[in-house]
């Protein structure tokens, strides 16, 4: 969430920030004239309240003179009256701010290139060389079908669409890419590792962002205000909601694996074969909390780290610098990795790493301070930076295919499959 002295002091730079991501969607001078309208409310409840107090210690005093203070006290009354319908609209006047400005995108940094879609991200590099192949290379849901480690049909029949079945050598890879990752976050980058509810209530939704935006694309729990989490990033980011930490526990850093839920609205046609777009999908994320001087040397961190991960499989991919009219909500710059799929013949989005700055701290009050005598401070968050397992086991059984239909196991992973090839 924006801090509002932001937007009221650089009101005309914020609404130059906000036409470059394109947004419409709300009216930032009406923001500023409600917090104008907040605070001339707030006035006169003050200047009331100080009659109200002035006024009831003199009647002690009055009764001591013996003046009848029928009148000071209907006045009183009528007093206590008006400040109770200023404080009620004070209340709606509030609830309609914070409304609207839960409903503002984040500013993004100077550095996000400008562009309208996906096609406008720039590339910033590139690692590993696409694979040739020498034969007719099939995409991952033929290749997980012919090898009986993927049921799409008995998935559906259980739940629905977009919604798969893993067997056998199958089940045993995705749990071998799910320990493989958590492994090296935690022995090899540094993060601490969490299992943390699958479920999170409103508030954890809206200190992330994905509330109250975003609600259509969520699974909620009926009759109870809880929703299945999209990514860990929701509970893991809440893990300091609402807290003061000491500046020297910073930067934290989380890992977590859990099951993902999204109902995917408005992508309907887009990627629907296939691991790429589930309803349910397995991930394992990183998240850091960190302070704000050090936010984008700590973003960079978390890219390389992501990275890490797909060179050790051995899995080509780029890193694009995404641009404004592609930048998530709560983010002010991100890089997405794309890994390579030959079976789309172009690079498709397996990781995102953002740095919300303090949008999300706002948000969920996660604050910190340099010593006891300094002020509180927001921190900043960085998330997403996860790689989703579906994808990932999609891209191994692309890349590693061969020509008799089997698919070779990476390196990295044989000693948690137990086996070279799965066939």
């Amino acid at each position: 969430m924006l801090d509002i002295k932001r937007i009221k002091e650089d009101l005309d730079a914020i609404k130059k920030a906000m036409a470059r991501r394109g947004e419409k969607e709300f009216d930032l001078d009406e923001v500023v004239l409600l917090d104008d309208e907040r605070k001339g409310l707030l006035k006169e409840v003050e200047v009331l309240k100080n009659k109200m107090n002035v006024d009831s210690k003199n009647i002690p005093n009055l009764m001591k003179e013996g003046y009848d203070i029928k009148e000071e006290k209907a006045k009183l009354k009528d007093l206590s009256e008006q400040i109770k319908v200023l404080d009620e609209k004070v209340r709606a006047v509030e609830s309609e701010l914070e409304y609207k400005l839960m409903r503002i995108p984040n500013v993004p940094n100077e550095e996000v290139p400008q562009g309208e879609t996906d096609e406008d991200n720039v590339e910033v590099r590139k690692w590993g060389e696409p694979r040739s192949f020498d034969f007719e290379n099939k995409a991952h849901w033929d290749i997980g079908t012919n090898l009986g480690i993927l049921d799409f049909e008995t998935g559906a029949k259980i739940t629905g669409s977009r919604f798969t079945l893993y067997k056998g050598l199958g089940a045993r890879l995705e749990r071998a890419l799910i320990n493989f990752f958590l492994n090296t976050n935690v022995e090899e980058q540094g993060y601490t590792e969490a299992i943390p509810p699958f479920m999170a209530n409103k508030n954890s939704f809206l200190g992330t962002g994905q509330l109250p935006k975003f609600e259509e694309d969520m699974f909620k729990v009926e009759g109870l205000d809880y929703y299945l989490i999209p990514t860990s990033e929701v509970p893991l980011t809440n893990i300091h909601a609402n807290q003061i930490m000491p500046f020297e526990q910073l930067p934290i850093n989380y890992t977590a694996y859990t099951p993902c839920f999204r109902s995917e609205a408005g992508s309907a046609g887009r990627d629907t074969r296939g691991l790429v777009r589930q309803h349910q999908f397995n991930k394992v994320e990183m998240v850091k909390i960190v302070a704000p001087e050090e936010s984008y040397n700590e973003l960079e961190k978390l890219t390389y780290n992501a990275e890490k991960l797909l060179q050790k499989l051995n899995l080509p991919y780029r890193v694009v610098k995404i641009c404004t009219g592609d930048l998530g909500f709560t983010a002010a710059f991100k890089y997405d990795l794309e890994v390579w799929m030959p079976s789309y013949n172009r690079y498709v989005e397996i990781s995102s790493c953002s740095n919300c700055e303090d949008f999300q701290a706002r948000r969920a009050g996660i604050r910190f301070k340099r010593d006891k005598n300094s002020k509180t401070e927001y921190a900043h968050t960085l998330n997403g930076s996860g790689l989703a397992i579906g994808r990932s086991f999609a891209a191994i059984l692309e890349n590693y295919q061969q020509e008799d239909g089997t698919v070779v196991v990476p390196e990295v992973l044989r000693p948690y499959m137990g086996v070279d090839v799965i066939k």
